[in-house]
């Protein structure tokens, strides 16, 4: 029997680092359960609301977060406080799937192309791999706004 997962990410600030992969993927911040959000709502209010409403008195070290998939498709991804902060390179990491079905030139400029995007998210750019066929399609390595590494495939 298959499981579902969610990806949890391990941050100082979980609502920034949501914020930034909810738009740089597509996905939906989620109100509180039986709230309805409005389109200009921010979500992140509405949390601080409901607790604040349940007499809950929530410290920086409390703070946590997801994203979802509006399609369902995809993971939810959580994002939680933690005290230390990143040291070592990361053993695991999304790929970003930003040009599916093209190749060489195309892909290259297709990927480029979100680079900037996420640039201006809070991204940070590391490298870029060019193509080298059979084996190697390109890719561009890049950092979320706390140095989580993620590729644009």
């Amino acid at each position: 029997m298959s499981r579902t997962f969610q990806v949890t990410f391990d941050c100082r600030d979980p609502e920034t680092v949501a914020r930034f992969w909810a738009s740089a993927l597509g996905y939906i911040i989620p109100g509180p359960p039986g709230v309805e959000l409005a389109d200009d709502d921010d979500p992140f209010d509405a949390w601080k609301n409901f607790f604040s409403d349940l007499g809950i008195e929530l410290g920086p070290e409390d703070m946590r977060a997801a994203i979802e998939d509006p399609g369902g498709v995809g993971p939810r991804l959580f994002f939680q406080a933690v005290p230390e902060g990143k040291t070592v390179k990361d053993r695991i990491h999304l790929d970003v799937r930003a040009a599916p079905g093209l190749d060489g030139e195309e892909r290259m400029e297709a990927l480029e192309a979100e680079c900037v995007r996420l640039a201006q998210l809070g991204a940070s750019r590391l490298r870029r791999v060019e193509p080298d066929p059979p084996m190697e399609h390109g890719f561009i390595v890049m950092t979320d706004p706390e140095d989580n590494e993620f590729c644009l495939d």
